[in-house]
């Protein structure tokens, strides 16, 4: 509509009304005209219109019926309604119909022009939610996560089964490992995905502010609340509510946070009225929750509601084999972005990078990508052109640790992993997630063995 002019389709049995709204119409828009229905269908033949305006009665045929075939066309007008029997019963037949909007008669040509602004901009506004919509169903569609390794395909095989169903979803792993990612995907995947998808981090908020951001509070609820604040959780009515860095919750907010879980409804902080809201709720923590149950630092019975649906998001050192796929797609991303030629990296480059133990995963990979594209300016990456972190690893595999300790003729393989696993929990004080990176190891692999060896868990 910006590069076309707006046309506008006049409807009136009474030529002194259709030509009056023309002549004032006409310096700003392309104006039509027709002296009844069965004429405005003809011109809707003839002329694709972004506004019609049309009596109510007239002779022949009603103005319902203009707006009926209006709202069939290929490209849909703007309906509004004029009539000199202005009542309730009216207006909402001409809105049930199709119509944008009603005008009594004689028409104010000030409030026309306003309407039809306002009319124009809710279009404008509706079409970009279109092209947002489809741009974040490409986005966050199952072919846009980049990679094919086994554990990828695992959390998008539950992640498909998931998406349709209302299940609260727990998302696990390291930091960096595209948690939001995986979140987002979820929601836009679900019959929920043209409501709101609302993240909140927890971590980033004082343990008195969460409280009011997820619930919002009342005028007067507190010193400073100065007007009512509508919460996340009002905010993502009908959508999903995602809560990053579940872990870092306080007991007050857990405990109001069960109480949603279990009725669906929370109180705002200064008011006593429940508030019932329809939201898929979807977690994640980079923190062991069994383990801070254990402490007493999270309830458990909520730890219960949260993980109806538990996904664990491998960190990228796990993904070897969507390094490749993960570099090119980031590297043409971010070239594309900056207006920039693409980089071309080496198999040495690639080779190195795959070694690299990426601790920062995906965050730190596109950090990176960013940085290559930005300060190579199109040229070959080899691995002599990158930074000595990326060749000096100094965490080595299980495997090359078991190798040296199995230098001693007196232990078996077997013995060997025990003792080192056994010194890294008692270095780690218990932490297996630390004991894991200690070791070089994933924290489900970690998991495993203490199953297989549960008389080396220090914390039984």
């Amino acid at each position: 509509m910006s590069h076309m002019p707006v046309t506008i389709l006049i409807v009136d049995d009474e030529k002194n009304t259709r030509e009056g709204l023309s002549i004032a119409l006409e310096e700003e828009y392309e104006v039509y005209m027709a002296s009844g229905a069965d004429e405005a269908f003809n011109l809707m033949e003839a002329e694709t219109f972004d506004i019609v305006l049309t009596d109510l009665r007239m002779a022949g045929k009603s103005g319902l019926k203009v707006i009926d075939r209006a709202i069939t066309q290929a490209n849909r007008p703007i309906c509004i309604m004029m009539t000199a029997y202005g009542n309730v019963e009216t207006a909402v037949e001409a809105m049930r119909r199709g119509a944008f909007d009603f005008l009594t008669k004689p028409v104010s040509l000030e409030k026309l022009e306003i309407l039809i602004k306002r009319a124009l901009q809710s279009r404008r506004i509706e079409a970009e939610n279109v092209v947002l919509h489809e741009r974040l169903d490409k986005k966050y569609s199952f072919d846009g996560i980049v990679g094919n390794s086994p554990g990828l395909t695992d959390v998008l095989d539950k992640v498909k089964l998931v998406a349709p169903s209302k299940a609260t979803a727990l998302l696990e792993g390291e930091t960096g490992t595209g948690k939001e990612l995986i979140a987002q995907a979820i929601h836009q995947n679900s019959n929920r995905a043209r409501q709101a998808f609302v993240p909140v981090h927890c971590a980033a908020l004082a343990a008195n502010l969460l409280e009011s951001e997820l619930f919002g509070h009342e005028k007067g609820a507190y010193t400073g609340a100065t007007e009512r604040r509508i919460g996340r959780f009002e905010a993502a009515d009908g959508g999903t509510l995602f809560l990053d860095e579940i872990g870092e919750i306080d007991s007050a907010t857990q405990v109001k946070l069960l109480r949603f879980l279990e009725t669906r409804s929370f109180e705002r902080l200064g008011s006593s009225k429940p508030i019932q809201v329809d939201v898929r709720l979807v977690c994640a923590t980079n923190r062991n929750l069994t383990e801070m149950v254990k402490r007493g630092e999270f309830r458990e019975d909520l730890l219960y509601r949260l993980n109806v649906i538990t996904i664990f998001l491998p960190p990228l050192r796990e993904r070897r084999e969507d390094l490749p796929m993960l570099l090119n797609h980031y590297i043409d991303s971010f070239a594309e972005e900056n207006e920039l030629a693409p980089i071309d990296l080496t198999v040495g480059a690639i080779k190195v990078l795959q070694d690299y133990r990426w601790p920062g995963n995906i965050r730190e990979l596109r950090n990176f990508c960013e940085n290559t594209v930005v300060l190579k300016r199109g040229k070959e990456l080899t691995e002599y052109d990158l930074d000595p972190k990326y060749h000096n690893q100094t965490e080595t595999s299980l495997e090359d640790k078991l190798e040296a300790l199995s230098s001693s003729p007196t232990l078996s393989k077997e013995e060997n992993e025990k003792r080192l696993l056994r010194n890294a929990l008692i270095k780690a004080n218990g932490n297996r997630t630390h004991a894991a990176e200690l070791m070089g190891i994933s924290r489900r692999t970690l998991h495993r063995k203490l199953i297989q060896w549960p008389e080396l868990d220090i914390q039984k």
